[in-house]
Order: C-alpha cells, then structure tokens, then sequence
C-alpha cells in the first residue's frame, strides 16, 4: 500500500466519522418514522392518520409529508372531535387540510350523543366517550392501519406498547398479543375485521418532539406557547372556562399567562403557568421538567393507576 493509498483511506474514514457525528439522534428518530409511514404504505390497502392539531400528530403530518415528498400524502386524516376541544387547535387543524390539500374524516361525539349512542357522564369529561366514534369511524371506512402520535415516555400503558400494535375485530387492544419487533421488522399480518394501530413515533421524547418542531420550523397552534388566558385552578391544573362549564363555586377565574403542553377534551386538559413565548424558550422548559405532559395536565390519566390502559383495552388509542 502506498503513502497515497494510506492517505486516501484515513481521508475516507475521517469522512466516515464526521458523516456520523452529522448524523444526529434527531435524524435517527425521523428515518425510522420515515420508514415506519413506507413499510405501511407498501404494506397495508387503506391507511389513516389520527390528527387532531396537537404537537404530536402535527410533528406525525410533517413527517408523513417528507417521506413521500414530492408526491402527495397517500393517506387520510381522521379525527375524533368530542365537541370540547380548544377552537384554536380545529382552527388549526382545518387550515393544515387547506394548505396540504388533504382528505379529512371527522367523527363527532356530539352526534353519538344526540341520537343516544352514547350518554354525556356525570363529570362532563368526553375524552373517554372518543372510543365508540373511533372505532365506528375505522370499521366504515375499512381502515386496516391506523397511525398515531402516541410516544412511549408519555405514559406506562404506551410504554407497553409496540409500533406496530394489533387491535382485534372489536378493535381491542390485549398486551399478551404483543409481537416482537426485532431489527426494525414489523409485522402486520392481520385477520379480515382487525387492524392495526402504528406509533411511528413511539421512540421520541416531549423533548425530541420540541428539538424537532425548532429544527424544522414546525407551525402549532399558538396555544402551545405562552399566551394570556382566563384560568382557574382546579385539582391542581389551570383550566379554561367553555362549554364543559367552569369555574365552579368557589374556583376564581384569573388572566395569567400560560401555555398547554398537550391538548385534548377541554374538560380535562390543563394549562400550565409559563412565560415561554417561542421554541427556544420552551425547549427550555421542557428540559427543566420532571413531570411528562400527561402526567401534569391530563385530568382523565389521574383516575386511576390504569386508567389509559383499561380505556386501551375497550379500543381507544
């Protein structure tokens, strides 16, 4: 070997490993959701992704447009609408349908509710009543997989769960059915009247969900940066008054500002005291946290220990 040939090779492996410091764990997570979205396209006949304009189904979208960019996104969206959500996030999510020119199916409780398919509960909270909807919607329209912004850090019933997660002809979901996903190989055989919920991004954290939408100049909801609101503190989260009702007596509405971390059902999404008005500031935020956004703003996670995995169990996502 000559001295030229021992130069050319150290060159090359120099380039090798300034390829790989380039490589970040950003987009390490973003080619595996890339290749998540192409498995399923190639792989399933009728797709569907849940989007309901929060962060994650819009960091899902993002992602999902990349991958078949420049043709356009081979799937549907669907959303689940309790009749309590945030107007700012439908707002939001019909003007992402407009400016992507996407299809779009929406599933409404409150039409389950006025013909009595389902019945308004005691406290108010609708995100419970979404399953019935969810599942009418995935059984019309023959979905056989389903996508979902669901990440594993969220919560312990989603830490149990695959990226690839069969769901029964009832569309339940049952941990001892769990396959093994060994070397990114999935599988997603499924019988006829089954289908199967994917989470591409089941391997990100809330802090590599804001890492991203930063890098990528992802648009949200302005709702998930700090914003003056009428609040009022109940159980220990600040929520906002709608038609869920509010304040109680004895619960004091204040205008503070705030930001929500994660969006839902109104009745029991809270909002949390900040002053972080743009990414930099809400990374920041987010790395300083010990509690996971669910953990700290999601009122239907507190019922129980279980309470996501039983309402996993009966189909909800």
């Amino acid at each position: 070997m000559t001295i030229a040939d021992t130069t050319a090779n150290s060159a090359a492996a120099a380039a090798v490993v300034d390829t790989a410091d380039d490589f970040s764990t950003l987009d390490a997570l973003e080619s595996e959701a890339i290749h998540i979205f192409r498995e399923v396209a190639g792989e399933f006949e009728r797709p569907v992704i849940l989007f309901s304009g929060g962060k994650d189904s819009t960091v899902l979208l993002h992602v999902a447009l990349k991958a078949f960019w420049p043709a356009p996104l081979p799937f549907a969206l669907l959303h689940v609408d309790t009749g309590h959500n945030l107007p700012e996030v439908l707002e939001f999510r019909d003007q992402v349908v407009e400016r992507y020119n996407l299809r779009l199916h929406v599933a409404k409780v409150e039409d389950y509710l006025a013909d009595g398919r389902l019945t308004e509960r005691p406290d108010g909270v609708r995100n419970p009543l979404q399953t019935i909807p969810l599942l009418d919607a995935i059984t019309e329209n023959r979905f056989d997989a389903v996508f979902g912004g669901g990440r594993r850090d969220e919560e312990r019933s989603r830490a149990k769960e695959r990226i690839f997660s069969l769901r029964n002809a009832f569309g339940q979901w049952d941990p001892k059915r769990q396959r093994p996903e060994l070397w990114n190989l999935y599988n997603g055989r499924h019988a006829p009247g089954e289908h199967v919920r994917v989470f591409p991004l089941s391997n990100w954290t809330e802090l590599d969900v804001w890492r991203y939408i930063a890098r990528e100049q992802v648009l949200l909801p302005q709702i998930y940066y700090a914003h003056q609101r009428d609040v009022f503190l109940r159980d220990g989260m600040w929520m906002t008054p709608g038609p869920w009702g509010g304040p109680r007596e004895g619960e004091e509405l204040q205008r503070l500002s705030v930001r929500y971390r994660t969006v839902g059902d109104g009745s029991s999404t809270g909002a949390v005291l900040s002053d972080a008005a743009d990414n930099d500031a809400v990374l920041d935020e987010v790395a300083a946290s010990r509690l996971t956004e669910r953990g700290a703003t999601r009122g239907d996670d507190r019922v129980s220990e279980a309470a996501m995995e039983d309402r996993k169990r009966e189909g909800y996502f």
